[in-house]
């Protein structure tokens, strides 16, 4: 079983308009409202490809109960989440038809009291002796401390249980010590946790403060992974156009699979890859268009680079 964590879980609304212009009314098309947050989007992908998989995290009010409603239709996902009593977020994604460009607006989330937080971290101690492999991700909503990450990586290891961690700013660099086995940023959020605009760079100083592995991701460009096995570079063979919020989610599916699997560094980069562009091919963050995947988990590069540094 893997499990996701999601502890700013929210409900994802997305809006199909013909063209986005600033300053103008929009008629909206296709609307589409579903369960999301990072890990939640993360969970749906593993539940498609037909992965057991556990969705924990915090989730409150009346926007809470549609989150759990819409997880209950999802074949093979399991909810574990723990109630709280702010309301959940929700996010506004607005998809342009002419060019496939998003625009998100993203909540802050409910305000967890200490004792909220409190009971999360006990349910979490229960379920990660189930897991295989724990994917924590996205933004810690108000009240939570910046470590709190880092406590769940830390009690993730206590039980030898390997962690996927796909989070920003003070809750990334405050997990480092806890020594996550692998940490996923993009190459915008690397470079403002490290002030490396160089991709390599960056991820050898989160290396050096306590990650294992680093895999960067960089859109088009695809994923730069730094282990201790070496550097390497996968490749998408094409550029797409679409929606790419759900791209970073696929990319932390693959890797939390890879990891469950055992799977070398080569086969897992060039599926994050694969399953990263099928993310891009759909309207809603969360989904993975088949036929892309498919064309794309053969014809991605995957260049080894050099040998890893000592850390």
């Amino acid at each position: 079983m893997i499990l996701t964590v999601t502890l700013n879980a929210a409900l994802d609304v997305t809006y199909g308009v013909d063209s986005l212009r600033p300053r103008t009314s929009h008629r909206v098309g296709a609307v589409d409202r579903r369960a999301g947050g990072k890990g939640v989007n993360v969970a749906r992908v593993l539940a498609g490809r037909g992965r057991a998989v556990t969705v924990t995290g915090l989730v409150g009010g009346p926007t809470g109960a549609l989150v759990r409603e819409d997880l209950r239709a999802v074949r093979g996902l399991r909810d574990a989440l723990v109630p709280v009593s702010g309301e959940s977020r929700r996010t506004v994604t607005v998809v342009s038809g002419d060019d496939g460009d998003a625009t998100v607006f993203n909540e802050r989330g409910p305000q967890v009291s200490p004792s909220e937080w409190r009971a999360f971290a006990g349910r979490f101690a229960e379920l990660v002796r189930e897991a295989s492999v724990v994917a924590l991700c996205g933004s810690l909503p108000p009240g939570l401390p910046s470590d709190a990450y880092a406590q769940l990586v830390a009690r993730a290891a206590e039980t030898g249980v390997p962690t996927v961690l796909d989070t920003s700013g003070a809750p990334l660099l405050d997990a480092l010590g806890a020594r996550p086995d692998v940490v996923k940023p993009n190459a915008a959020e690397l470079a403002s946790a490290t002030g490396y605009e160089d991709a390599g760079a960056g991820a050898e100083r989160l290396r050096g403060l306590g990650a294992r592995s680093v895999v960067v991701s960089s859109g088009p460009g695809g994923l730069l992974a730094v282990t201790p096995e070496g550097r390497r570079r996968a490749v998408p063979p094409e550029r797409l156009a679409g929606n790419p919020t759900g791209a970073g989610d696929a990319c932390v599916a693959a890797l939390a699979a890879g990891l469950a699997d055992g799977a070398h560094w080569g086969d897992v980069l060039s599926d994050a890859v694969a399953l990263s562009g099928a993310a891009v091919a759909c309207p809603v963050a969360g989904d993975v268009d088949a036929a892309t995947y498919e064309r794309f988990r053969t014809t991605v590069t995957v260049e080894d680079l050099h040998a890893p540094q000592p850390h």
